[in-house]
């Protein structure tokens, strides 16, 4: 499936398109490289990838992939996006908001009524989450590990 932008206030740009599925690979790993996400390496890309429930990205006029998101979850009630990442020359432009929307949606459409959907907002994205209906989950907080 293939989206372009309207260009409307607040909308993403009519020169881009949204591509249903991941970038490629190489894509992937520079996206989250330039984008301030911990970089990965080939392995763990295409593990990423392969292990998404769905996925998006945008490219430019010129066909070069802009920015990504994707889902991960059960298929049954929890959903967590993740990797949303956009090229920072091309910030700002309601890309970002697009990707998180359409993966929403698309959440929206296949999973069961009453799907759980979380991500983990860095200072920069928690406006836009926000505006979108995420909602802090206090007094509960994220945890990590890494092995």
């Amino acid at each position: 499936m293939r989206v372009t932008g309207t260009g409307q206030t607040g909308e993403m740009d009519a020169s881009y398109t949204l591509i249903s599925g991941p970038p490629p690979l190489a894509d992937y790993l520079r996206l989250r490289r330039d984008s301030g996400l911990t970089p990965k390496n080939p392995e763990q890309g295409a593990g990423a990838i392969a292990g998404s429930w769905s996925a998006c990205h945008v490219v430019d006029e010129h066909g070069t992939p802009v920015a990504m998101g994707r889902t991960i979850g059960d298929g049954g009630w929890y959903f967590h996006i993740a990797d949303i990442a956009t090229d920072p020359s091309h910030q700002r432009r309601g890309i970002g908001r697009r990707i998180v929307e359409w993966l929403v949606e698309d959440v929206r459409s296949r999973a069961p009524e009453g799907a759980y959907v979380t991500l983990v907002g860095d200072p920069p994205g928690q406006r836009l989450y926000r505006s979108l209906g995420f909602e802090d989950v206090a007094p509960s907080l994220g945890m990590a590990r890494r092995t």
